[in-house]
């Protein structure tokens, strides 16, 4: 398609919008965009909004491209054609709907509930802002057949989504994904969407929920007695103006601590963030206010958590007194190690427990599990699979803990999706057991590096936009599995994993314990020495992602410099002779 064509089917397609079917701002704003600003009209128009396996996602405004109401409604009435087919044998088909603080978070919601209502479903619609993993808990809390949650997670503030949920809780999965994007895409206009809403279908809840969720969580504690021994210990809390503010500060007093320091102009729910470029705990920049306001107290842990309440960020102590930020990997690292300790501590290890993580997540999780005689399994990226073993095992093993690289992490069954709500807590409970011992986090990680070998890894995205990008990064991966290195860094190649390819996929279930690992684009190389490299294409951006994993010993914690300075060498050489840019 050359120019002249985008542009005359852009404008075909914006002319529609014209019309009384749209409300009054959304006809003046295309008008004025036909007449003064082709540019913008072409990037409105020139597509539908993809409505992926997670859902949609994308930037707030007028047109097909866009995240709005009417992009909003036909995805919802998609998914209302899917659960009319899939769950006919039942009465009445009912979901449950939150949003977060983002700027329309409200109106998209109460659009999905309203047209949720009018196909004739019983509608859960949250008061005012909660977290996504209190929706998913609300899913099965309701006994829902799906659910949506609100939220473009931790993009910029011109960002906002949609997600899709199933019955279990769990974020949709094959084979119900693609099978809801084709009755998504079927709805090819607002005239198909049944805009009558039932207002009797529709049922706000709110305290009544959060008391039975935020329970649920306080029964996750391990420590009571240290936490009592413990309990002014500071924690420093920003929900980074979004829906973590609810419930955290709430959860840590039910588990007994009474010295929550608020990072206050973020306590503000604000689709605009006002007081960070973006609200992402995994960018240090968002961190900077909660950090100050840890040195001006001297806390002893600092936690913050995305618009959504799904991920956390932590910053501890070093040995130096200076706090540092820790990445996803370590983070999941001391969690995990907490749990498998007072797990086995308090006599709960009984031979049919299990952890989860992604196979790009730190080894050393599987290393922890092996002390403990837990199994530990391996899921591709995405947390939906790790809710997916969790409904595997129901009634056959306990679901200890799990958690991806990506700061997201889980105990127990009873939510599944990632939780950062109870991770605060339980982190919190974490730097208290590590406080009674008369250490800090850090100094606990160094421990465990010390134990079971210290793990590195870092993540590199190579950024390729457009049509041309999506080319060059099918070529990088073409090359990598046509021509894999026969060594790296000196270290002989001991095995190649091809996501792709029946046979790898047939080892690695097997080596998972018979835990399936669906097909997806993913490269693995693992080489002697223990390092890991794993290569695949985002499925959310225009990216290509290498994952770097490697591995020393450290004899003991005053090494860790020296090991560390070793280990980031390593990376840096792996990544220039694989020529990564």
């Amino acid at each position: 398609m050359d120019n002249r064509e985008l542009i005359e089917r852009v404008r075909t397609r914006a002319t529609m919008w014209l019309s009384d079917k749209y409300d009054e701002e959304t006809r003046k704003t295309v008008a004025y965009l036909l007449d003064h600003n082709e540019d913008e009209l072409i990037e409105c128009f020139y597509r539908d909004l993809e409505f992926g396996t997670g859902g949609l996602r994308g930037i707030m405004g007028v047109g097909t491209n866009r995240m709005n109401i009417y992009t909003v409604a036909m995805a919802t009435q998609g998914l209302s054609n899917y659960l009319i087919k899939e769950f006919s044998d039942i009465p009445r088909i009912k979901v449950a709907i939150a949003h977060d603080s983002r700027n329309n978070s409200r109106l998209f919601a109460e659009t999905s509930a309203n047209i949720f209502s009018a196909n004739g479903f019983k509608v859960y619609l949250f008061e005012d802002l909660r977290p996504t993993p209190e929706l998913s808990f609300a899913i099965r809390h309701f006994n829902c057949q799906s659910g949506v949650v609100i939220t473009a997670s931790h993009n910029p503030k011109e960002y906002n989504g949609y997600k899709a949920y199933w019955d279990d809780g769990g974020q949709i999965i094959s084979p119900h994904d693609k099978l809801i994007i084709q009755e998504v895409q079927s709805i090819q206009s607002i005239d198909k969407v049944n805009f009558k809403a039932k207002p009797e279908n529709i049922e706000i809840v709110g305290e009544a929920v959060d008391a039975v969720y935020t329970d649920r969580i306080t029964g996750l504690s391990l420590s009571p007695e240290i936490i009592k021994r413990q309990s002014d210990m500071k924690i420093v809390y920003t929900p980074l103006h979004g829906s973590g503010v609810k419930l955290v500060p709430q959860v840590l007093r039910k588990f007994g601590f009474t010295n929550v320091i608020h990072v206050e102009q973020q306590d503000i729910p604000d689709g605009n963030f006002p007081t960070v470029h973006s609200p992402n705990p995994e960018e240090s920049s968002a961190l900077e206010l909660a950090i100050k306001k840890a040195e001006k107290t001297d806390a002893d842990i600092v936690l913050a958590t995305d618009p959504d309440a799904d991920r956390v960020g932590v910053v501890v102590k070093n040995k130096d007194g200076r706090f540092v930020i820790l990445n996803g990997n370590q983070s999941a690292t001391l969690l995990i190690n907490y749990l498998l300790t007072k797990w086995a501590a308090n006599g709960k290890i009984k031979g049919r427990e299990y952890i989860v993580k992604t196979i790009v997540t730190t080894e050393l999780l599987a290393e922890m599990a092996k002390k403990y005689k837990v199994a530990c399994y391996d899921v591709l990226t995405g947390f939906k699979y790790i809710a997916d073993v969790i409904k595997q095992f129901e009634g056959k093993a306990t679901f200890i803990g799990g958690g991806e690289e990506s700061y997201g992490y889980l105990a127990g069954d009873f939510v599944r999706d990632k939780d950062a709500i109870m991770s605060c807590a339980l982190l919190s409970e974490a730097a208290a057991y590590a406080k009674d011992q008369g250490m800090t986090m850090f100094e606990q990680l160094l421990e465990i590096y010390r134990e079971f070998g210290f793990y590195k890894e870092k993540l590199i995205s190579v950024t390729k936009k457009g049509k041309t990008g999506a080319e060059e990064i099918q070529e990088m991966m073409k090359k990598f599995r046509l021509h894999p290195p026969a060594s790296i860094n000196n270290s002989p190649m001991t095995e190649v994993m091809d996501y792709l390819d029946p046979k790898c996929l047939e080892k690695a279930n097997l080596k998972n314990g018979g835990i399936m690992i669906p097909k997806s684009d993913v490269l693995q190389f693992f080489t002697a020495d223990g390092t890991i490299i794993s290569i695949r294409p985002s499925g959310t951006e225009p990216k290509i992602k290498f994952y770097f994993g490697v591995k020393g010993k450290m004899n003991n914690t005053g090494a860790y410099q020296q090991v560390n300075e070793a280990l980031d060498k390593k990376i840096d050489d792996i990544i220039r002779e694989l020529k990564i840019n």
